[in-house]
């Protein structure tokens, strides 16, 4: 598995200046091969890391899930 280590505020600034999600950025690595991408703070350190599927079908997946469980968090919070 090949591991990627992010700057997770950096990623999400391009993010939100390139007006991209961050599935979309995920499919367009998808090369087959399993990815760790590790999000680390400005001081680099661990805040969470993101096994990337092989393939796009198990993306989709990922990200319903990611959607219903931050939706359940957000609904707590209230």
């Amino acid at each position: 598995m090949k591991n990627i280590t992010i700057k997770a505020n950096d990623f999400f600034e391009l993010l939100k200046l390139k007006d991209q999600s961050m599935w979309d950025v995920f499919a367009s690595m998808i090369d087959g091969e399993e990815k760790e991408i590790v999000f680390l703070n400005d001081e680099n350190q661990y805040l969470f890391h993101y096994v990337l599927p092989t393939t796009i079908e198990k993306l989709q997946e990922d990200k319903t899930l990611f959607a219903k469980e931050y939706s359940e968090k957000l609904s707590g919070l209230n």
